[in-house]
């Protein structure tokens, strides 16, 4: 590995979005480390980064496992320049048939691994006087959606916790924002009915879905120099579907 290259800590890296912002850093002379919750899913991440990055196995509920995995990542790669907090646990279900788990695993889990990942990764970046941390939000957190109640409070919950933590760690010279997809092809948007779909593309000025693509470009222009006077912000990319 070329010690010059920024190192990127993604999680969720197998497949979808994860997996599209993955191929986008490594592409552009960055080494990135992608997590998934199974090996096949490590599997999919080697594959995919090639030599260019590596993957590995990281169950998220688990914080001891979470802390040994980034100090190990410290220890033979080197310290985390990006981290891209992209791994979400999800129960959709009305808010009447919801039971506590469906809810503490969507709300709570996702967000104390947000916070204790951001955490082991933020020190060795205040050291270096450089970061960039990055949080894939969601266009529900803004607008709910009927059935994720969980999830858009979640998805709301995240955008005050980076505008604190962008405050915190601005004079040390790192960023940290959100981007916030609205309906993207992915494995999510294949369950979904003719039906449901035309409801959604009525609600999007653009009248199409994006692509994960589209979510790779912005991650890469925010790791780079050019956003350095970006931070604190949700960066909305839905086609019109919400605006600010």
């Amino acid at each position: 590995m070329n010690k010059k290259k920024k190192i990127v800590f993604i999680t969720g890296a197998n497949r979808g979005i994860g997996k599209a912002i993955a191929q986008k850093l490594s592409n552009n002379n960055m080494f990135v480390i992608g997590s998934s919750t199974t090996k096949q899913g490590k599997n999919i991440i080697n594959q995919t980064l090639e030599k260019n990055g590596i993957g590995i196995v990281l169950n998220i509920k688990n914080i001891y496992e979470t802390l040994i995995c980034i100090k190990k990542i410290h220890k033979k790669f080197g310290n985390i320049d990006i981290l891209i907090n992209n791994a979400v646990i999800y129960h959709d279900k009305l808010f009447i048939n919801m039971n506590y788990k469906e809810w503490y695993d969507t709300v709570i889990t996702n967000l104390n691994y947000i916070f204790y990942v951001s955490k082991l990764v933020v020190k060795s970046m205040i050291k270096k006087k450089f970061g960039r941390i990055i949080t894939i939000g969601s266009v529900i957190g803004n607008i709910g959606n009927i059935g994720q109640i969980n999830y858009s409070t979640f998805k709301s919950a995240i955008i005050g916790f980076n505008k604190t933590l962008a405050l915190e760690v601005a004079k040390q010279g790192i960023t940290a924002n959100i981007i916030a997809p609205g309906i993207i092809n992915t494995d999510m948007t294949k369950y979904l009915t003719k039906k449901q779909k035309k409801k959604f593309l009525s609600k999007i000025p653009l009248k199409k879905f994006g692509s994960p693509e589209d979510i790779a470009s912005a991650v890469l222009f925010l790791s780079s120099n050019s956003a350095s006077y970006i931070t604190g912000q949700t960066i909305h990319i839905n086609g019109g579907m919400y605006m600010n």
